[in-house]
C-alpha cells in the first residue's frame, strides 16, 4: 500500500485542501505538505494517527484494503463520504436528525 497516495485519496474524497487537512489534523501546513510531497519518507506514527483522527477513521481502517472495506452498500458509502466532509456542527445536526 502506498501510504502517501492513501492520504491523498482520503483528503481528496473530502474535498479538502492541504491546508484544511492540516487544520483538521491539528498539524502545521508544512508538516502535511512535507508528508504529501516527500517521496522517500513516511509520516511518523503520531502524524499518521492525527491524520486518521481528522479523517474520522482508525489506523486499521486506514490500512484496510479497498475490497475488504466493502462492508457497506454504495448508498451507505456515499452517506459516509458526505458526512465526513461536514463541519462538527453539521455532523451534530445530522446525528440529532437521525436520532429522531
Amino acid at each position: 500500500m502506498d501510504i502517501i497516495e492513501r492520504i491523498k485519496e482520503l483528503r481528496d474524497a473530502r474535498g479538502w485542501s492541504t491546508n484544511q487537512l492540516a487544520l483538521e489534523a491539528e498539524l502545521t501546513q508544512s508538516t502535511v505538505s512535507t508528508v504529501l510531497t516527500k517521496t522517500n519518507s513516511l509520516p511518523s506514527l503520531e502524524t499518521l494517527i492525527r491524520l486518521c483522527n481528522a479523517f474520522g477513521i482508525t489506523l486499521a481502517q486506514f490500512f484496510m484494503e479497498e475490497e475488504q472495506s466493502e462492508l457497506v452498500s454504495a448508498q451507505e458509502k456515499i452517506l459516509i463520504e458526505e458526512y465526513r466532509k461536514l463541519s462538527e456542527k453539521k455532523k451534530k445536526a445530522v446525528l440529532a436528525l437521525l436520532e429522531e
